[in-house]
């Protein structure tokens, strides 16, 4: 639903420079989008959309495979609009809403290791299968003591191909590769909270950043991210709470 509200010509050539809405949408991330580049679907695809209807604009959608692809498309000026865990090392470039949904990550390992816990993973001699540039690969490069990332495209397949002590990923996704995977289990516990966001460059003005940030609020609180997230097939308890006042 798009509001009543006609935006200002200055809001519109803020967010949609080109007279276009240009959204990255990681396809990589199956809590958050499904289909093919195609038929895009999922939260990120009902949130582009609605941003595009609210300022008037058509969407395009371009869609990766990765989240670092997703980022490099953001920071190389190509898109308006990223859907990215909050980072750090993305905010230099990247600036975020607050989150629209809180997933976890979390590990695998084989079935008889005696990794019982995250502290347990991070050990030395623990190699950790993680996907390159994923939200958790930029984590656990800044928070690991001991263990040892191994970068692919993947980091279950990773952690699988090389026969590692363990591999990071999503809750979901993981969930559902360890019940496909009688070998494998995972450890319980998250390591992470993975604070998915709207994004947008940094350089784009003040105005721009607060419409963002206000829309994302007004879409949580008034069911349209939950209703997003159902007809995806996800659990609506992904919902991140409320900005902080």
């Amino acid at each position: 639903m798009s509001d009543d509200h006609s935006p200002s010509p200055d809001l519109v050539s803020g967010l949609a420079p080109t007279g276009v809405l240009r959204a990255s949408i990681n396809l990589g991330n199956p809590v958050l989008a499904q289909g093919g580049p195609d038929a895009p679907s999922g939260i990120t695809v009902d949130l582009a959309r609605e941003f595009g209807a609210r300022l008037g604009v058509p969407v395009e959608l371009l869609c990766f495979d990765a989240a670092r692809k997703s980022y490099e498309a953001m920071a190389a000026g190509r898109a308006d609009l990223c859907f990215l865990a909050v980072d750090p090392a993305r905010e230099a470039e990247v600036a975020f809403t607050e989150p629209y949904v809180v997933i976890e990550g979390v590990y695998a390992v084989p079935r008889e290791s005696e990794l019982q816990t995250p502290d347990d993973v991070d050990a030395p001699g623990v190699r950790i299968g993680v996907k390159a540039g994923s939200a958790y690969d930029l984590f656990l490069t800044r928070t690991l003591r001991h263990a040892t990332l191994v970068r692919g495209e993947e980091g279950v397949d990773t952690f699988a191909d090389q026969g590692l002590e363990a591999g990071a990923g999503i809750r979901q996704p993981m969930t559902a590769y360890a019940a496909a995977h009688p070998e494998v289990r995972l450890v319980d516990e998250r390591f992470m909270q993975i604070r998915q966001a709207v994004g947008t460059p940094v350089t784009r003005s003040p105005e721009t950043v607060a419409f963002l940030r206000s829309t994302v609020e007004e879409l949580k609180a008034s069911g349209f991210v939950a209703e997003s997230l159902r007809r995806a097939g996800q659990d609506e308890t992904l919902l991140a709470p409320p900005a902080a006042v």
